[in-house]
């Protein structure tokens, strides 16, 4: 069974996830955006083998810490989709920009797409292309746990910004209905700030997407 830890990192408190399939104890690590040895501090205490970099999409918060981890530990880094390539080849200006320390661009070892399917260990999580918040945007979904990890496509009472270049609110609330709901009401999601929340709680309660 997919098992996870989230611990918020950088000045944004993004919730960066150490998943591990408890059969094997390999793990991946999505969204490393900073805070690089409180991380590798809790994957020591946890005893997973960290074997990946998965990234839901290239904003800073979520992905500055990238290039530097996968030097660190020699780790391929998997996503997201080819849209948020103009995201992470100004991941300098956007350190600027935010005050973040210096971040390195990096080169995905493997892009995704809609539709495709990463594993850790024994467990497989199915990738969903979300755009809306960035053109890029994905998500990962393990229907076994009933967890998806959907970065800045849906929080808790409302859902990404679509003010930042490439954005989209039509398409974000597109993806959020279109990609998401099926998942089902009882599915967990693990947003990129702030607490968990269902999708099924979402549907109904949330104002940005919830049924007419």
């Amino acid at each position: 069974m997919l098992k996870y830890l989230t611990v918020p990192v950088t000045p944004f408190a993004q919730n960066c996830s150490i998943v591990w399939c408890d059969q094997t104890m390999d793990a991946a690590i999505i969204d490393p955006g900073g805070d690089l040895d409180r991380l590798q501090a809790e994957i020591k205490r946890l005893g997973v083998t960290l074997k990946a970099i998965w990234l839901t999409h290239a904003h800073i918060d979520h992905a500055g810490g990238t290039a530097e981890l996968a030097e660190r530990l020699n780790l391929p880094i998997i996503g997201p989709h080819p849209g948020d390539q103009f995201w992470i080849d100004g991941m300098v200006q956007q350190g600027k920009m935010f005050g973040f320390p210096h971040c390195e661009p990096f080169t995905p070892t493997r892009w995704l797409a809609d539709g495709d399917v990463v594993q850790i260990g024994q467990s497989q999580l199915n990738v969903r292309h979300c755009p809306g918040h960035t053109p890029g945007h994905v998500v990962f979904h393990s229907p076994e746990a009933k967890r998806a990890f959907v970065g800045d496509v849906l929080f808790a009472g409302g859902i990404g910004r679509t003010d930042f270049p490439q954005g989209n609110q039509a398409q974000l609330v597109s993806s959020i209905r279109e990609r998401l709901w099926p998942m089902g009401d009882d599915t967990v999601f693990i947003p990129g700030h702030g607490p968990e929340s269902t999708f099924g709680e979402e549907r109904q309660f949330n104002p940005y997407v919830r049924a007419p």
